[in-house]
């Protein structure tokens, strides 16, 4: 018999939380908050209601060997935090550019965690990019605080299609050189 092996992907920590690769036993937490119509609503790709299954999928995806995005799970347990704050994911892209994504659970906002987990994964800089990219719904203003806080500046408005609001949602991007 013959195992296939994942890529390692690197635990970064900071003084609050610990970003991890996912684990199987975070589905109920990734359903409980990536379902949350809240939190949803923020994203292109989390369908509202989440349907049976899909957190098992995105489990999957970002366990696989051949995956295209690293995830990590904000694991608060090292201050007696929740075991899964949020995620936050790295999307490869060509060029040595990645895309930044993240969602924080609602009984974390307002916290400093995104910035602190945005600002983590910038110093880390796991994928060795010298460019990061990020969208925000332009009604996300929370969002984009974020990122100008994490020295992202603002590229321009675009739009994109969110599948929990079935809509084109009007966006703004920004970026970050690295190095």
């Amino acid at each position: 018999m013959m195992l296939e092996t994942v890529p390692q992907q690197a635990v970064i920590e900071t003084d609050r939380f610990d970003l991890r690769p996912l684990r199987k036993s975070d589905k109920g937490m990734i359903e409980l908050h990536g379902g949350d119509l809240r939190v949803s609503r923020f994203t292109r790709s989390i369908p509202h209601p989440l349907p049976p299954g899909a957190a098992e999928a995105f489990i999957a995806r970002a366990l696989a060997s051949g995956r295209t995005e690293d995830v990590w799970a904000i694991d608060g347990t090292k201050s007696q935090g929740s075991e899964l704050m949020g995620i936050v994911s790295l999307e490869h892209m060509d060029r040595d550019q990645s895309q930044i994504g993240y969602w924080v659970a609602p009984p974390h906002w307002n916290t400093g965690i995104a910035s602190e987990a945005v600002t983590a994964l910038i110093e880390a800089n796991p994928q060795s990019c010298q460019t990061l990219f990020a969208e925000v719904f332009q009604d996300n203003a929370a969002s984009a605080r974020v990122l100008t806080n994490c020295g992202f500046e603002y590229l321009g408005d675009a739009e994109t299609f969110s599948v929990a609001r079935n809509a084109k949602v009007a966006t703004w991007t920004y970026s970050r050189k690295l190095n």
